[in-house]
This record gives structure tokens, C-alpha cells and sequence, in this order.
């Protein structure tokens, strides 16, 4: 498990049906790639990987009240 970079998240991002800009897969990168470097020790071991189409997702979502 890596640190994703811009490159790697826009592709993961358009197949998830939720494209971004250059600007916007480098913040995801930014934003979760404290969590990939803090998961590396265990990579592998855990069922579940990290997502980063996910990121954008829940941010554009609107909650009802």
C-alpha cells in the first residue's frame, strides 16, 4: 500500500463516476496520504483498503435535515 499521488486518483476517481480536476486529486492526495503512510506498518493485514474517490464523494454529498 502507497501513498497515492494526483495521477493515481483521477482514474480511480473517473471510473467511480466522480471526475476531478488536477487541483482537486491533489488534495485528496494531500488529505489521505497521511492515512496510507500511517496504515503501511499493517498493509496488507486489514480487510478493507482506502478509497480515494470516496473523499470527494462524501464532501459533495448533501445532508437533509
Amino acid at each position: 500500500m502507497t501513498r497515492p499521488t494526483p495521477k493515481d486518483i483521477k482514474p480511480i476517481a473517473l471510473v467511480a463516476g466522480v471526475p476531478v480536476d488536477d487541483e482537486i486529486a491533489t488534495r485528496i492526495s494531500n488529505a489521505i496520504g497521511p492515512a496510507f503512510e500511517g496504515f503501511a506498518a499493517i498493509a496488507g493485514s486489514l480487510p478493507f483498503d482506502l478509497e480515494p474517490a470516496g473523499y470527494v464523494l462524501a464532501q459533495t454529498q448533501k445532508v437533509s435535515k
